[in-house]
């Protein structure tokens, strides 16, 4: 055999060794790609009705969030109203209730005037004596 011929069997001979590397690797592939898909469908038939539970939910949610949002609008209608009503309440009660305050007062100040000098309020907070006369 010549050097040639040697050379061509060294070379037939890797490449057989690497053709059946090769294919073992090859094999190999295509087991992984078959796992991977088995446990991608796995993890598709647990998702998808976890998915359409979580649109479900977004749904209740919003609905629910209209509905507090109807909630706050009536609430916010409530308070302006009340705050109307208060308003007015004062406006129409302050200017009488003082008047009748005041009428209150100057009666007992002329009651007391009337009835002559009496005994001073023990707490200093009455009427001081009219030097006036």
């Amino acid at each position: 055999m010549s050097t040639g011929e040697i050379a061509v069997l060294v070379a037939s001979v890797a490449c057989v060794f690497a053709v059946g590397g090769l294919l073992v690797a090859i094999s190999s592939l295509r087991r992984e790609v078959a796992r991977i898909r088995a446990m991608a469908d796995e993890l598709r038939r647990q998702t998808v009705p976890l998915v359409a539970d979580a649109h479900r939910v977004v749904d209740q949610a919003a609905t629910e969030m209209e509905r507090v949002g109807a909630v706050l609008d009536s609430t916010e209608s409530v308070h302006a109203t009340v705050d109307s009503a208060s308003r007015l309440a004062y406006r129409a009660f302050a200017n009488p209730v003082v008047k009748v305050l005041a009428v209150r007062a100057g009666a007992a100040n002329g009651i007391r005037r009337l009835a002559g000098p009496g005994p001073e309020p023990k707490n200093g907070s009455g009427a001081q004596k009219d030097r006036s006369r």
